[in-house]
């Protein structure tokens, strides 16, 4: 550690100027300005006549060493301010010898900036009035008195170790509420003392005592901001006890940490802090900590959250002072009473980056036992060592081991006071010593009678005393990583990547794409047509007659339908169609009414029919271009079919699905962490990473891919990662509730309590903002945002499960996002073993019926009901494509096959897909409508021609249909997609046995 030089180092004070400065005496008066610093005076400047304008050149210069080893420390400047006494010189009359002076006013010097590493700076400090000074009713538009000062020293104070390593504590004692009845205003003067230790110089500690609290009868509320005052006593001026530039602000109660920050706490705050007794202090304490004693401090929370602070009261007795008829007030020693202890957290200063704490704490009576058990405390600040501090610590602020009593010739102190001060008092030394005694033994000193009954103190929680206490830190003991820190690292690990070339195109370029794609799939029928049909339309020629013709179209349209390729030269027109839309017809807004809309389409129809006959007599030449990819489906269509996949457990169609939309929209970042969570359902968590870090690279900013990509980096075992991508989560979005969560179960995987016990409190709090927001604005809609985390994802890692996949599917946020969801709804939700209670509270809940059938009921009645309840409700519950596919399998088992027709029906308008589509074709061929069941299962293979069950029923209905082609086909395809259904198989041979064809193995 570097050395600090042992010679002392001169800070000086220049006073240069005052401005608008007056006298009792005219407007010329003779003035002279006295420092003093630490109970000492630094010296006098010569007598200075003020200017008719009111400024006077004072020049005037004083001095006093620092000396770290001794005398004036770094902990007097943090504590103690430069005092400037002002003095007016009166005209000296005949008959005395002797000039007469008057106090005008003082002003007060901070000298806290030396402790900023600064050397030097300048100030205009105002001059406060004395009492019944004429400064006191200044004139109509005058301006307050002001002094111009400069503050020097030739070096540094703090060393390079010091200014990095060393920190600056304060304390600041608000107000005691609701204090018990029993304290009155009448009567005996009474000291109301708060008091407190912090670790000082290694292991040793140092007390922090506020003295002289003000009683306060109730009725109104304390006034902020209110300026913050000085631990110091005997300060001539009222207005020079207040620090400059501190002011106590107050703020919401729920953002403070105390104890009553709670809304149930709101009304008796309200009412204690505007009716009820009070004592104020408005005091603020500060400690200079050099890096031992911040060390210490950390250590010492870590060892102990709680700290006590105690709080006592003492009755002041009127003794003599030297000449009769003066007096002076003393503590009386042997009258300790309402003696209590506050037990403050200590722990919320451990947070990254946290620098202060305020709240209100409860007050409770002082006990060794329980002081002893909550804080490891021993000794009582005031009772087994307090008494010598109270009479010595005049200014109620920090005894500083190393500081001395120096006292001035020219300060009016007694003499017998002195003499108790140097010979009577404790001294620090040995009550450090005793404090470290006590604290490191397990049974209490000799002379330390425990106390186990304190009923005066008892008092204090009748009565629901509490303190408001500020502590603050000049720099955070645990750093916190910037934002721009965090958002690097991020990008060090995953590069963002390049948008893509924008394309541009006209009008002209869209119809010639039109052309283009009518080309290709003239050419793909064509083809498809000559395969099917090209020897017989060799022998024939020209001479095809009408009816073969017919046959071949519908045979063609048939094969077209059933191979799924019909709807792909749908999809792959659609593209085209969309750009002459927006470029020649310049459409990009929805249409005002349904009128303007079908003028528009018909309008458009025309032009695409034209343009088709333009193309399709083209001449098409030999070397046809690339087609593009073929798009089956839209995106949102295909999501919904890799999620009905899942809920089969078909995982392998499932990926052909989420592959399709990555390769159709690679820049989407849903579709990576759609297949994300896809990954994480299939234990695949190595490309599940790969997923969410790709849709990181798309936006750094997205908080639901940080707190994805962190997820997999714990599973992972990659620890580090993990921290960056939490931490850059609560930068980003500090209100996100699952962000909190989430760096809090990383913290507690990691044991460190402290860290995770401030991001759950973090979490807690926003949630509860979240609810107190709601609830303001008469909404009734549950705070989802880190409320419902899945089954999906147990204690970091994924389960399977068919309908925790339905919940998850039903999330509208992705399904990433809906795996953490999950997590944290069923551990809050589902804890009681009885679902009436759910039941009755939950009856209108729509979201309900499904869970409850999933989770809870066992027979197919009572699943029936919850879903057909939640098909009868007005709002629909989230996932209603799930539930009417599960109540339509319902009807089916039941054989209640119009309902399910019905069913279907309705799943089929809102959210067709192959599955609705089936369950329709099911129910129609069981009623023997065989029309409609070849329509709807004909949809059905056209949106998944890979269905097995969907051939099988076709097969069905041809057998029926006595067309022996088309059953066999289908049951060709049946076969090879092996179908598992036995019972069905035995259905299709059963049939084929009575029809007499359908299997060509026969």
């Amino acid at each position: 550690m570097e050395q600090v030089p042992s010679t002392g180092r001169p800070v000086q004070i220049t006073v240069t100027d005052g401005y608008d400065l007056k006298g009792s005496k005219g407007d010329t008066p003779v003035t002279f300005i006295r420092a003093e610093f630490n109970q000492v005076v630094l010296g006098d400047s010569a007598k200075i006549t003020v200017s008719p304008e009111g400024t006077a050149k004072y020049n005037f210069t004083c001095s006093f060493e620092f000396n770290p080893e001794g005398g004036i420390t770094l902990d007097d400047l943090a504590r103690k301010p430069v005092f400037l006494t002002m003095t007016e010189v009166l005209p000296k009359e005949r008959k005395l010898k002797e000039e007469k002076t008057l106090i005008l006013g003082q002003a007060v010097v901070d000298l806290l900036p030396l402790l900023a590493g600064q050397t030097s700076f300048e100030t205009t400090v105002p001059l406060h009035p004395v009492q019944g000074s004429l400064l006191e009713t200044p004139r109509s538009g005058a301006k307050q008195c002001s002094l111009e000062v400069k503050v020097f020293a030739a070096e540094p104070l703090l060393t390079a170790a010091q200014m990095s390593g060393g920190n600056l504590l304060k304390v600041t004692l608000e107000a005691a509420y609701s204090v018990p009845e029993s304290f009155v205003p009448v009567g005996t003067l009474q000291n109301y003392m708060v008091g407190l230790q912090v670790p000082s110089l290694g292991e040793k500690d140092y007390p922090i005592l506020f003295k002289n609290g003000t009683l306060k009868l109730g009725g109104e509320r304390e006034p902020v901001p209110r300026p913050k005052k000085w631990p110091i006593a005997n300060i001539l001026a009222p207005g020079a006890n207040n620090i400059p530039d501190a002011f106590i602000v107050g703020g919401p109660y729920e953002e403070e940490e105390g104890e009553l920050n709670h809304p149930e706490d709101r009304e008796f705050r309200n009412q204690a802090e505007c009716m009820k007794k009070r004592i104020i202090w408005d005091l603020e304490s500060r400690c200079y900590l050099d890096p031992p004693a911040v060390v210490s401090f950390q250590k010492r929370i870590v060892d102990c959250r709680l700290w006590p602070v105690e709080i006592t009261r003492v009755p002041l007795v009127v003794v003599p002072k030297g000449k009769a008829g003066k007096f002076d007030k003393t503590e009386d020693e042997g009258q300790l009473s309402f003696h209590g202890v506050a037990y403050v957290n200590m722990v919320p200063l451990l947070y990254p980056g946290v620098k202060r704490i305020r709240g209100a704490f409860h007050v409770y009576p002082y006990l060794d036992a329980t002081v002893h058990e909550k804080t490891k405390c021993l000794f009582s600040l005031f009772r087994d060592t307090g008494h010598h501090f109270i009479q010595n610590n005049k200014i109620g602020g920090i005894n500083s081991p190393l500081s001395k009593q120096v006292v001035s010739k020219n300060l009016r102190e007694d003499k017998t006071v002195k003499e108790k001060d140097i010979d009577g008092r404790l001294r620090p030394g040995d009550v450090q010593a005793s404090s470290i005694k006590s604290q490191s033994s397990d049974t209490p000193l000799e002379g330390e009678p425990p106390v186990s009954h304190n009923p005066e103190g008892q008092q204090y929680v009748e009565a629901g005393t509490y303190i408001v206490l500020e502590i603050e830190l000049d720099k955070a003991l645990v750093p916190k990583r910037m934002p721009e820190e965090l958002a690097r690292r991020v990008k060090e690990m995953i590069p963002p990547r390049p948008p893509l070339p924008r394309r541009t195109g006209g009008a002209q370029k869209a119809v010639s794409d039109y052309h283009s794609q009518i080309k290709n799939i003239s050419r793909a029928i064509l083809d498809e047509y000559h395969r099917m049909f090209g020897k017989q339309v060799a022998k024939l020629g020209h001479d095809i007659d009408s009816e073969t013709l017919e046959e071949q179209k519908c045979q063609l349209s048939y094969e077209l339908n059933c191979s799924g390729k019909y709807f792909a030269f749908k999809e792959q027109l659609k593209h085209a169609v969309v750009k002459i839309v927006r470029e020649k017809y310049l459409k990009t807004t929805s249409f005002e009414s349904q009128e303007e809309l079908q003028t528009f389409i018909s309008e458009l129809y025309v032009f695409l029919v034209d343009q088709m006959h333009v193309a399709v007599n083209q001449t098409m030449p030999d070397d046809i271009q690339d087609t593009t990819s073929t798009i089956y489906t839209s995106n949102e269509q295909l999501r919904l079919f890799a999620f009905e996949a899942e809920v089969n457990e078909n995982f392998e169609m499932a990926a052909v699905y989420y592959e399709e939309r990555l390769v159709r929209d690679p820049q989407n970042l849903d579709h990576w962490l759609d297949y994300g969570a896809f990954c994480l359902l299939t234990e695949d968590n190595v490309k599940a990473q790969e997923c969410f870090r790709k849709a990181l690279s798309l936006n750094q900013s997205h908080i639901h891919s940080l707190l994805l990509c962190g997820v997999l980096a714990i599973l992972l075992e990659n620890y580090e990662q993990a921290e960056i991508f939490f931490q850059d989560a609560t930068c980003l979005e500090p209100t996100n509730v699952v962000a909190w969560t989430l760096l809090g179960l990383y913290y507690e995987i990691q044991n460190n309590d402290i860290r995770m016990e401030m991001a759950f409190h973090e979490a807690s709090k926003q949630l509860q903002a979240q609810a107190t927001k709601q609830k303001s604005t008469d909404s009734i809609q549950y705070v989802e945002e880190g409320g419902k985390i899945g089954s999906s994802l147990g204690p970091w890692g994924p389960t399977g499960g068919s309908s925790t996949i339905a919940i998850k599917a039903e999330a509208s946020a992705g399904a990433a996002l809906s795996i953490l969801h999950d997590f944290l709804d069923e551990s809050s939700k589902l804890q009681s073993d009885s679902r009436e209670p759910i039941l009755t509270t939950e009856s209108q809940d729509p979201s309900m019926g499904p869970k409850l059938s999933n989770m809870f009921l066992k027979e197919i009645p009572a699943k029936k009901a919850c879903y057909e309840r939640t098909v009868s409700f007005v709002v629909d519950a989230s996932g209603m494509h799930f539930i009417f596919l599960r109540l339509g399998l319902l009807y089916l088992e039941e054989k209640e096959y119009d309902k399910a027709k019905k069913t279907y029906l309705q799943a089929c308008k809102r959210s067709p897909s192959c599955l609705t589509w089936l369950g329709l074709g099911i129910a129609c061929y069981r009623l023997e409508e065989l029309t409609e069941a070849e329509h709807a299962l004909s949809e059905a293979n056209a949106l998944n021609n890979y269905n097995a069950e969907v051939w099988a029923y076709l097969a069905l209905v041809c057998l029926k249909a006595g067309r022996q082609l088309e059953a066999e086909q289908a049951y060709k395809y049946t076969t090879k997609l092996k179908l598992k259904d036995e019972a069905l198989l035995a259905e299709i041979r059963m049939v084929q046995e009575m029809v007499g064809f359908g299997n060509p193995s026969f």
